[in-house]
């Protein structure tokens, strides 16, 4: 059973859904990283600038589909942010980027958009910067957390080794870590980062 798509295509309804969990979600990227120091970020899958708060100092692009998520972005936070397919987006006048982020995109794409969206960001990866992936895992005992990772309106999450391999498929990795959203304790989503390099 998954949620309807159009439930979370409401900025107001993804905010809600999300927000209690954002800096969760985020935490692995600040623990690795120092992101005061990203000068050019490229954020794709942006939705209603979920992240875009913690490049407050960086030159900053945020991809999404979502115009409505998008108007609330560029009011709310006053930086650019474009209507776009990342398949389509060419990175002419905007790139390289020194960091790129993908957070919790990929498992709305099968296995060879995934890969054909890895390799197209990897064209537009600065030679000393990095890609950091945030994304959700499957996991394979039941319980809450299987549930809603299948119940999600992205139809493909991952094993942890199909993530591994898809992201080493593209670049050079540097960390690979398995982590949990929870709350009160009781872990909801298995989610794995990894940054990586160019190859």
């Amino acid at each position: 059973m998954r949620l309807p798509a159009h439930l979370l295509e409401g900025t107001a309804a993804y905010r809600l859904w999300q927000a209690p969990f954002a800096r969760q979600k985020f935490e692995p990227i600040l623990r690795h990283n120092d992101v005061g120091r990203a000068r050019r970020v490229l954020d794709v899958g942006c939705g209603p600038g979920t992240s875009t708060g913690f490049f407050k100092t960086a030159d900053y692009l945020g991809l999404d589909l979502n115009e409505a998520y998008l108007a609330y972005a560029r009011r709310r936070y006053g930086r650019k942010f474009l209507t776009i397919d990342v398949r389509e987006y060419t990175g002419e006048g905007d790139g390289p980027f020194d960091f790129i982020l993908v957070n919790s995109f990929l498992h709305h794409v099968d296995d060879a958009a995934a890969v054909g969206i890895l390799r197209r960001l990897a064209r537009l990866l600065d030679p000393q910067g990095f890609v950091h992936i945030l994304d959700l895992v499957l996991p394979t005992e039941p319980g809450l957390a299987r549930f809603l990772a299948q119940s999600d309106r992205g139809a493909f999450p991952r094993s942890p080794g199909r993530w591994h391999a898809m992201f080493d498929e593209v670049f050079q990795g540097v960390v690979f870590e398995p982590y949990c959203l929870t709350l009160g304790g009781v872990p909801l989503w298995h989610m794995v980062y990894f940054k990586g390099g160019p190859k």
